[in-house]
């Protein structure tokens, strides 16, 4: 019988192509997406597997316990993406990110157990270690959150590991670093950038521009979670990274080059509260142990996910007439 995955948040960017690797065309396996459709949520990610016997869509949230039961009861193992992710929305309002990120994370947790999942594997992020001035976080590293957004995920991170130590259920943790790609919601820096370059509009620098981030293509981030979903060690944190690290200003730099423009786009703004100035995890343990390692070129994958977004204008435009981005000013 083919192995049964629920995966939630499988419409976002990170997790929608997930869903396309799973169900390649000589994929036996059978994907169920649970996704709330927030506003990072996109249909349109998926339209490339609706089609197939394999794939089943859910419009639901995971703190929704009756939802929540009928689709984990029908699972063999959970890939959970599911989250409210951005900082800067964190800052603002965080009492959806511990509802969704905390709470949700526990229906799902205590769900898996109930109906016996044999792995349930909990998609985390590097920024649960907080700042490190040098060197690179391994696994063992105490969490030191920053901001609401990483405290609800350190706080989930850690509700998972209890659940495999007391009812010994099959968990393991990913926390891998900055993510990059097409169809990435306009509100991360690399997309937010690029699209307000492709329309000649001005884009926002945090403070001196110096902190420092590691970036890596989600082709490999997915590809780091499909080693840890089949081979990963029960109870295990596994770190996922490029080694490429960039300062925001070196990175903006390389989106001005990309985008044809120059540095009188930018526009310096106040730094963000609590602004870690710099991550790094390492990744010696999912090598090791898992043969993993980062395929993708840096430099030709940013060229190419600018690329992506200067030839599917009408996908990112479709999300500022859902009044969920600013409108392009008029020609």
């Amino acid at each position: 019988m083919p192995t049964r995955i629920l995966v939630t948040g499988g419409a976002g960017f990170i997790g929608s192509r997930y869903v396309r690797t799973l169900l390649a065309p000589e994929s036996e396996l059978q994907v169920t997406v649970l996704d709330r459709l927030t506003y990072a949520g996109n249909p349109a990610n998926l339209a490339s597997v609706r089609g197939r016997p394999g794939f089943r869509f859910v419009t639901g949230d995971i703190c929704d316990p009756q939802v929540v039961d009928r689709v984990v009861a029908e699972a063999d193992e959970i890939v959970h993406f599911a989250a409210e992710t951005h900082v800067d929305r964190s800052i603002t309002g965080a009492q959806e990110f511990v509802r969704t990120n905390v709470l949700g994370t526990q229906v799902l947790l205590e769900a898996a157990v109930r109906h016996g999942v044999r792995r349930f594997v909990h998609v985390s992020t590097d920024e649960v270690y907080g700042s490190i001035a040098d060197g690179s976080w391994p696994e063992d590293h105490p969490l030191l959150p920053s901001s609401p957004y990483s405290a609800s995920k350190a706080s989930s991170d850690l509700l998972a590991f209890s659940y495999h130590t007391t009812y010994g259920l099959d968990v393991c943790v990913t926390r891998c670093c900055n993510n990059f790609g097409p169809r990435q919601f306009p509100e991360k820096v690399i997309p937010l950038f690029v699209t307000r370059l492709l329309n000649g509009r001005k884009v926002p620098l945090f403070g001196s521009g110096d902190n420092t981030r590691e970036w890596i293509h989600v082709d490999d981030h997915v590809a780091a979670l499909e080693r840890v979903r089949t081979a990963g060690r029960a109870g295990e944190a596994y770190n996922i990274g490029s080694g490429v690290e960039l300062t925001n200003r070196q990175l903006t730099a390389l989106l001005l080059e990309d985008c044809g423009a120059d540095w009188s786009s930018v526009e310096r703004v106040s730094d963000r509260p609590g602004h870690d100035r710099r991550y790094s995890v390492d990744t010696a343990k999912i090598r090791r142990e898992l043969g993993w390692a980062p395929r993708r070129d840096f430099r030709t994958a940013l060229a190419e996910t600018v690329d992506w977004y200067r030839r599917h204008d009408s996908w990112w435009s479709s999300e500022a007439n859902r009044g969920l981005l600013p409108r392009p000013p008029a020609a």
